[in-house]
């Protein structure tokens, strides 16, 4: 995390003392360079099951960033790709990067589209809604989608119980918690609030018919299950 391109340790803190927009918005010179980005490797195997699922025209990536996921849309939709973020420093590095997709500034949980795509995806967002904002974010995605539209998300496998990164996971988040409890504004930022039975269950209430697709470039785990899935969450 700690190189020459990416955030000092001081800078990390200052973000992770903001709020999420204000953190992002600090952050996003220097976001390309953490490992908070989503990775070349998940975003190619995304797209290689994605192309498997289509033909898609208009595509929107929720929460884009700094616009890796437009990447998966330009390379899977034959229309206009949208990116939608609220933070206007990660929206800035977008642009610089996909200077020919339309970029929006606006709340997840009030996105300002009428149903117009065919596609939505999201990568590496989902821990910044609590589940009741879940509920929320899912219906303004389906509201945005035209019949027929799909939402799809990669979810990995969780990591196994007592393992090295279950416990950092659980201190993550145990830490985020101690923070908002004792510091405002809050930083809402957790690895364990988004399982796959309670998201599937919130998709569905929010009118998605979804399936399951294996991500196969990823690789298997030693019980034969997929290191990850693809949610795809279809409008009726």
């Amino acid at each position: 995390m700690f190189t020459p391109q990416g955030p000092s340790l001081r800078e990390l803190t200052v973000q992770a003392l903001s709020s999420v927009e204000h953190g992002y918005d600090l952050l996003a010179d220097k976001f390309d360079a953490t490992p908070f980005r989503t990775s070349d490797r998940l975003l190619t195997a995304v797209g290689r099951t994605l192309e498997t699922l289509g033909p898609f025209d208009t595509g929107l990536d929720v929460c884009c960033g700094t616009g890796a996921g437009l990447d998966v849309l330009r390379s899977v939709c034959a229309g206009r790709i949208t990116g939608v973020d609220f933070s206007t420093g990660m929206l800035t590095r977008a642009r610089e990067a996909h200077p020919t997709a339309d970029l929006v500034r606006a709340d997840a949980l009030a996105l300002p589209f009428g149903p117009v795509f065919d596609l939505a995806v999201s990568f590496g967002a989902f821990g910044h809604f609590l589940p009741a904002a879940q509920r929320t974010l899912f219906a303004q995605v389906h509201a945005s989608l035209r019949p027929g539209g799909t939402f799809a998300f990669p979810l990995p496998a969780p990591p196994p119980v007592g393992s090295r990164l279950y416990w950092i996971l659980w201190g993550f988040d145990a830490a985020m918690r101690v923070r908002n409890t004792v510091w405002r504004p809050p930083f809402v930022m957790y690895y364990r609030t988004f399982r796959l039975p309670d998201v599937r269950a919130r998709l569905e209430e929010a009118g998605f018919h979804v399936s399951l697709t294996p991500v196969e470039t990823l690789g298997r785990r030693d019980d034969g299950s997929p290191h990850c899935r693809l949610v795809v969450a279809r409008k009726s």
